[in-house]
C-alpha cells in the first residue's frame, strides 16, 4: 500500500481516510450500490451505481462537511463556519454544523436552485446571496471571515474536505465483493474526484480513474489537456453542481492520477437521466448523470469491465428536470 500522497504540501495518508470514516460513519448513511441487468446489457459492462443521492442532505457532500466540522477545535466552533456553495455543500455544512451546535454562514449564488437554498435555511444555515461568479463567491466569503472570524470550510479545495469525500470510494470498496476495474466520478471543483483518487491509490490501485465533465463547463478537461490549471470562465450547463474551478489541492491529484476527463453534452446528460429513472427507478441530479453519459465515450475501455459509478446527489428541482428535452440539433 502507498504510504502517502502529497498535494500542495499536504500529505494525504491511508490512515487519515480510515480515521475519517470511523469518525463520521455514525453521522452518515452507508449508501447502497445498485445494479441493473438492463443497463449492463445496454452498455456492455458490469455497472455498479454508488447511490449518494440517498445520503443525508441528498449528496456525498455531507461526508466532507461532517469530517471538517468534527475536526474543529473548540475555539473555532464558537466562531462558526462559513462556505460558498451552489447548493449541495451548503446544505451539507448547514446540517453538519447544526448537529454540532455550530453556526453556519453560507454564501450562495443568487441563481442557486430554490430546492437547495430552501434546504439550507431548513437546516439552520444563514444565507448571504451573491452574484453567480466564483470571484464574488470568494469575496463575499472573505468578508464574513474578516467580520466574524468564522472558519472557512471550503466545498472542495481543502484537505479535510477531500479526506471526507474519499470515504465514498473507501466505503464502496468495502461493499463490493470484487474491486472495480474502473471508477467514474463527476468533476466540478474536484473534491469527490480527488478523494476517489486517494482511495483508489491507497486501497484499490488496480482501479483506473475517469471523470465526467459537462462540455459547457470543461475547465478540468482543458487543464488536463494543457497540463496546467485552467480556470472556469462563463460555464453554461444544466449540471449546476459542476460549475466551479479546480483548486491547488485538487488539481495536482487530478493531473497525476486521472486517466481521462470525459466531456459530455447536456443532451447526453438528459438521456442518461432518463435511463437512470427508467432502469434504476431513482432520482438523481443532472451533475451525476454525467458518469453514465461518459461510458458511451469510452466504451472501448469499459467493455466487459466492472465499473463503479458514483451518483453524487439527488437534489433537483423536479418540475425543471421532468420538463427537460434534448434539443433537435444534437
Amino acid at each position: 500500500m502507498i504510504r502517502g500522497i502529497r498535494s500542495n504540501n499536504f500529505l494525504f495518508t491511508p490512515k487519515l481516510i480510515e480515521q475519517a470514516y470511523d469518525l463520521i460513519r455514525d453521522e452518515i448513511h452507508e449508501t447502497p450500490i445498485l445494479t441493473s441487468k438492463s443497463l449492463n446489457e445496454i452498455y456492455g459492462a458490469e455497472l455498479f451505481f454508488k447511490c449518494e443521492n440517498f445520503q443525508k442532505t441528498g449528496s456525498f457532500k455531507i461526508r466532507g462537511a461532517t469530517y471538517s466540522v468534527k475536526s474543529l477545535r473548540s475555539s473555532e466552533k464558537t466562531k462558526g463556519v462559513v462556505t460558498h456553495s451552489s447548493g449541495n455543500h451548503a446544505q451539507a455544512l448547514a446540517y453538519a454544523a447544526s448537529q454540532s451546535g455550530v453556526t453556519a454562514n453560507i454564501v450562495m449564488p443568487e441563481n442557486a436552485p430554490a430546492v437547495k437554498s430552501n434546504a439550507v435555511q431548513k437546516y439552520g444555515g444563514l444565507i448571504t446571496f451573491c452574484p453567480p461568479t466564483l470571484e464574488d463567491r470568494e469575496n463575499y466569503t472573505e468578508k464574513i471571515v474578516a467580520l466574524k472570524g468564522s472558519k472557512l470550510i471550503h466545498p472542495y479545495n481543502q484537505p479535510n474536505t477531500i479526506i471526507g469525500q474519499a470515504t465514498v470510494a473507501f466505503e464502496s470498496f468495502k461493499q463490493l465483493e470484487q474491486l472495480p476495474d474502473i471508477l467514474i466520478t463527476p468533476v466540478g471543483g474536484g473534491g469527490l474526484l480527488s478523494g476517489s483518487i486517494l482511495s483508489v491509490q491507497f486501497f484499490s490501485p488496480r482501479t483506473t480513474i475517469f471523470a465526467a465533465e459537462p462540455a459547457g463547463a470543461n475547465d478540468a478537461f482543458r487543464s488536463l489537456q494543457s497540463n496546467e490549471l485552467v480556470p472556469s470562465t462563463n460555464p453554461s450547463t444544466i449540471c449546476d453542481g459542476l460549475l466551479t474551478s479546480l483548486g491547488e489541492y485538487t488539481w495536482p491529484l487530478i493531473r497525476d492520477y486521472t486517466q481521462e476527463i470525459v466531456q459530455v453534452t447536456d443532451n447526453e446528460v438528459i438521456r442518461s437521466l432518463k435511463e437512470v429513472f427508467q432502469y434504476l427507478k431513482i432520482i438523481i441530479e443532472p451533475s451525476c448523470a454525467t458518469v453514465l453519459a461518459a461510458i458511451k465515450k469510452i466504451e472501448n475501455q469499459t467493455a466487459g469491465k466492472r465499473v463503479l459509478l458514483i451518483l453524487s446527489g439527488g437534489n433537483i428541482e423536479v418540475e425543471k428536470v421532468f420538463n427537460l428535452k434534448p434539443k433537435d440539433h444534437s
